[in-house]
């Protein structure tokens, strides 16, 4: 569990001590204490720590990369170099989703770091954000071999890890890049040109399909279209917070 959101629970539950105290001391001595997180088990996907009356506790994306473990549940294993994660702020308000990692990304273990990645990073700056101010993850965790399209049967392994990643993070926005993210995510077969603008949803989330950095690239006319997608988000991230 990273340091930050570490000392983010124990502020909290020192803060609750501190009010029970409070109570106790006006006669309510009733009052039950909050058992500690830690050593509690993980609640199940779509259950909260409240709903089961917190005999649970979220899961953290630790505990989602620990349950991956040297995936070997797909046939990508054999070829890949690394699994690709996911990296970026746990408690994201912007999850970024791609594809799947390149040979880059395959050789460093992180997603979006070849030449497409900077080209995002470029985005992201312009949106006054920063790689620690989201989190960017692919669809598959592994390379296919010689970059090909993921295939049916490794998507429906993959996505409960992806599913189990935005269930910890939380984000209150999801940017589905290029054409097969946002296919696979929103089980369409729409092009990306006509789902690229409008919200959609995934997993109770707004998700928001753009074209692929790569795609830029090799079509820099796009680039206005993606910047127009990036101000709904910017948008949508504002009312939010207000």
């Amino acid at each position: 569990m990273p340091d930050r959101l570490k000392n983010e629970i124990h502020d909290a539950l020192r803060a609750a001590r501190s009010q029970l105290e409070y109570l106790r001391d006006l006669g309510e001595a009733e009052v039950v204490q909050p058992p500690p997180l830690e050593g509690l088990p993980v609640c199940p996907v779509g259950t909260t720590s409240a709903a089961s009356g917190g005999s649970c506790r979220p899961e953290t994306l630790e505990d989602v990369r620990a349950d991956l473990g040297d995936c070997s549940r797909c046939g990508l294993a054999p070829s890949r170099n690394q699994l690709v994660f996911g990296t970026g702020n746990p408690a994201a308000r912007l999850v970024l989703v791609g594809e799947a990692p390149g040979a880059e990304e395959d050789r460093r273990g992180e997603p979006f770091v070849g030449e497409a990645g900077q080209l995002l990073d470029r985005i992201l700056k312009a949106m006054n954000l920063e790689r620690a101010d989201v989190y960017i993850c692919n669809v598959l965790k592994c390379r296919p071999p010689k970059n090909r399209d993921p295939e049916s049967g490794e998507i429906e392994t993959c996505e409960p890890f992806l599913i189990r990643q935005l269930a910890a993070i939380r984000p209150q926005v999801i940017v589905a890049l290029g054409r097969f993210a946002a296919q696979s995510l929103l089980r369409s077969k729409t092009p990306i040109g006509r789902l690229r603008g409008t919200w959609q949803e995934y997993q109770g989330v707004p998700l928001m399909p753009t074209f692929h950095p790569a795609y830029l690239l090799r079509n820099p006319a796009g680039k206005r279209e993606v910047w127009e997608d990036m101000k709904q988000v910017m948008q949508r991230l504002e009312q939010v917070s207000v």
